[in-house]
């Protein structure tokens, strides 16, 4: 068993990756939270709270989201800083193609991720096409660090895990991304099926028919086998049962900036991005406070 005896606090550290929530939960946005939540699920005991505590002090020095893999460096009580992993399955291009044609033939899903949000419904659209957004157990995660603790995770991993939430609000395709698909390469085909190119991956059965536009795909299919009298009255019947509750496309006051991504370096970086985002929340707060109707 490791002594930890010759251990003291962490280093202080001078630019360190900080946490926006000063206190309470971490997590702004449904899918943040919901990571946050299913981490938290999996009881792993004190050291996500000594973890959120490190990932508040900006002990995490770097933090990098590719498919399959977060790695991030955490300042400790060492000199040298703990590399950190953490794995997490990277679904094939199959999967992806699939998960498009779900998207691409329910028009607000679509708009929605154009606009640069995630819709609370795309996480049941991946379960349905066999692709979860969200790990299901602490099985599904491979995580490590270099660090002295025998435990997993230890508490730099769950720093990482918070910094990640808060990179999840900040950039929800940074999720998609881990899970294989880059927002670039997902917002392309999006576009590309609304707009109807028949260069298509092979179809989901029942979801789009070969030679129509994907927006257009439920209304159109089986309408050549019916009766011409048949076919004009399910012309203007809804394709697809009508959710339970009324389709809303909500943005965030800092929809801009996450579609631009942060600016170089020699104007503010990632730190005048982060000092916008604050301002624009702040205005978005006075402006609700000040609308009559609410």
């Amino acid at each position: 068993m490791t002594d930890f005896s010759d251990f003291g606090p962490p280093r202080r550290v001078e630019g360190g990756l900080r946490a926006r929530s000063t206190r309470g939960a971490i997590g702004q946005s449904w899918w943040s939270r919901r990571f946050v939540e299913v981490l938290e699920s999996f009881a792993l005991g004190t050291r996500l709270t000594r973890g959120r505590a490190y990932a508040r002090r900006g002990q995490v020095l770097a933090l990098d989201v590719a498919p399959g893999e977060v790695t991030a460096s955490v300042q400790g009580s060492r000199p040298q800083p703990y590399a950190v992993r953490i794995g997490l399955r990277a679904y094939p291009e199959p999967v992806w193609e699939r998960v498009e044609l779900l998207l691409a033939v329910q028009a607000l899903y679509a708009a929605r991720l154009l606009s640069g949000d995630l819709p609370p419904e795309l996480d049941e659209v991946l379960i349905e096409a066999g692709a979860p957004l969200f790990p299901a157990t602490v099985d599904e995660l491979d995580m490590s660090c270099n660090c002295p603790d025998f435990a997993v995770p230890c508490k730099h991993i769950a720093a990482t895990f918070y910094l990640l939430a808060e990179a999840f609000d900040a950039d929800p395709f940074q999720l998609l991304h881990w899970r294989g698909r880059a927002r670039e390469r997902l917002l392309a085909r999006l576009r590309e099926l609304r707009g109807g190119s028949r260069a298509q991956p092979a179809l989901v059965p029942g979801v789009a028919p070969p030679d129509a536009p994907v927006g257009a795909a439920p209304a159109l299919t089986g309408l050549p086998d019916l009766p011409p009298a048949e076919a004009a009255d399910r012309f203007w019947a809804p394709p697809v049962p009508v959710p339970p509750r009324p389709a809303t496309l909500v943005t965030a006051p800092d929809l801009l900036l996450r579609q631009l991504g942060p600016p170089p370096t020699l104007i503010g970086g990632p730190g005048l991005t982060e000092r916008l985002r604050r301002a624009y929340d702040r205005f978005a707060a006075l402006a609700e406070a000040d609308d009559p109707s609410r």
